[in-house]
C-alpha cells in the first residue's frame, strides 16, 4: 500500500492518465482503516483521508494546513515531540510504536505512525515530501499492559507460597531426621498445605479467567435449592471462621424463592465473598444472607471487616487489582477473585453490588433472576 502511494503521488498530473490514477489513489486512500497523510517539504498537508481526520480529531479539510498545528505529539514519557522536526529527520522508512497522540481536551491515544520520504512531483527534481500512516493502538497496548502486568503479578504470587512450603517442606524433613517431634512436624506440614491449597486456588481462578477471556464458559441451569445453598456454604466456611475466632450466621428468608440458574457459578460468586469477608475481617464476623430482590433471589455477604475506601471501590472488580491498604497487602492474592466473579455474574444475568466503609465492614450483594436463560459462549 505505501508504495502504491508513492509510485502514484510522482505522477504527473498533467495528462488524463496521471489524473485517472490520481482519482483512483484518492478513492483508495479514503477507503482505508488507517489514516494516510501526504506532507511536502515545508510541512503542509497536500493528501489526507476520512481515517486520518478522525484519527486528529478534525472536522474541515486538512488540505494547506501546517502538520505541527494538527498533531500533538508525546513520547512514551509524555514529554512534548516535535512532529515536523522527528519527521524532517527522516532518510528511510520507519515506524513507531511508542507515541502518544494528545488532544485539546488533554485526553491522549496510542499512535502507531510510519513515515516513509517520497517524491510528491514527477522525476528527481520533484517536489520532496513525505506520507504518513496512523493508527490507533490503544487497545493493543492496553493488552500488551495487562500481559506484562499478568506476568509479573502471577510469577510475583507464586513465587511467595513456593518458597514458604518448600521451606516448610525441609524443616519437616530436617526435624523428622534429627529429633522426630511430631508436633512440630506436624505444624511445617500444615503450613506447607496451606500453600498449597492457595496455589490450587489462583490455578483454578486463572483457569477460569483463561475460559472466560476466550468465551468458552457455558451456563448450565438447573433448580437451586436457596436454603440448601446458603446451608452448605455456611458448613464449608465454618472452620475458616472458627479458625480465626470469628462467627459466622446464615440467614434466608421464609419467601425466598427455588432459582434456575448455574449452581456452579452463584456458588462460586459467593464462595469468593465470603472467603473475602474471612480473609478481611479480623474482628466480629460473617453474615451470609438470601432474601427475595428484584423479582428474583438477592444474596448478600456481609462482614464486620476492613471495609474499602471509597476509590478502591471503584477498582476492586478490574483485574489484578489490590488495595494498597497495608492491610490487604499482608495477605496473599491475585487479584483475580472478584474479576472473575463479575465475569461469571455477567453470564447469569446477575448484579453485584458493594456497599463498604473504611473500619466499619463490607456488604457484597448478588442479585439474580428467579430463571436464567442458558447461554453458551
Amino acid at each position: 500500500m505505501m508504495l502504491m502511494i508513492k509510485r502514484i503521488l510522482r505522477k504527473s498530473p498533467e495528462d488524463k492518465q496521471a489524473q485517472l490514477e490520481h482519482e483512483r489513489l484518492t478513492s483508495l486512500v479514503n477507503s482505508m482503516a488507517d489514516g494516510v497523510l501526504a506532507i511536502d517539504e515545508n510541512m503542509e498537508i497536500v493528501l489526507s483521508n476520512g481515517a486520518a481526520l478522525n484519527i486528529l480529531d478534525v472536522n474541515s479539510t486538512l488540505k494547506g494546513r501546517r502538520l505541527g498545528e494538527v498533531m500533538y505529539l508525546e513520547d512514551r514519557n509524555k514529554r512534548k515531540v516535535d512532529v515536523e522536526k522527528l519527521i524532517s529527520g527522516i532518510t528511510t522508512a520507519t515506524t513507531n510504536r511508542d507515541l502518544l497522540l494528545r488532544y485539546q481536551d488533554n485526553s491522549t491515544l496510542n499512535l502507531y505512525l510510519s513515515i516513509a520520504p517520497v517524491h510528491l512531483g514527477y522525476g528527481t527534481a520533484g517536489q520532496q515530501g513525505y506520507v504518513l500512516l496512523m493508527r490507533d493502538i490503544t487497545h493493543e497496548k492496553s493488552l500488551e499492559e495487562e500481559r506484562d502486568e499478568f506476568i509479573s503479578v502471577v510469577s510475583h504470587e507464586l513465587r511467595t507460597p513456593i518458597a514458604i512450603a518448600e521451606g516448610n517442606i525441609s524443616n519437616a524433613l530436617f526435624i523428622a531426621e534429627k529429633t522426630g517431634d511430631i508436633s512440630q512436624i506436624k505444624q511445617a506440614l500444615e503450613e506447607a498445605h496451606h500453600q498449597v491449597v492457595f496455589l490450587a486456588e489462583m490455578i483454578n481462578d486463572l483457569s477460569t479467567l483463561s475460559r472466560a477471556e476466550r468465551g468458552k464458559l457455558t451456563v448450565e441451569v438447573e433448580d437451586i435449592d436457596v436454603p440448601a445453598l446458603i446451608a452448605e456454604l455456611k458448613t464449608s466456611y465454618t472452620p475458616q471462621a472458627t479458625q480465626k475466632n470469628l462467627w459466622l450466621k446464615a440467614e434466608v428468608a421464609t419467601d425466598v424463592k427455588t432459582l434456575q440458574s448455574s449452581s456452579l457459578y452463584v456458588r462460586e460468586i459467593l464462595q469468593n465473598f465470603i472467603t473475602n469477608a474471612i480473609k478481611y475481617t479480623e474482628e466480629g464476623g460473617v453474615t451470609i444472607k438470601a432474601e427475595p430482590g428484584q423479582g428474583g433471589v438477592r444474596f448478600l455477604v456481609i462482614d464486620t471487616g476492613i471495609g474499602i475506601s471509597k476509590g478502591d471501590q471503584e477498582r476492586i472488580f478490574d483485574k489484578f487489582f489490590r488495595s494498597e491498604d497495608y492491610r490487604t497487602r499482608k495477605t496473599n492474592g491475585t487479584g483475580l477473585g472478584l474479576y472473575v466473579t463479575m465475569k461469571l455474574a455477567n453470564l447469569i444475568h446477575a448484579e453485584i453490588d458493594v456497599q463498604s466503609e473504611l473500619n466499619k465492614g463490607s456488604t457484597f450483594s448478588c442479585t439474580l433472576p428467579i430463571a436464567t436463560e442458558m447461554v453458551r459462549h
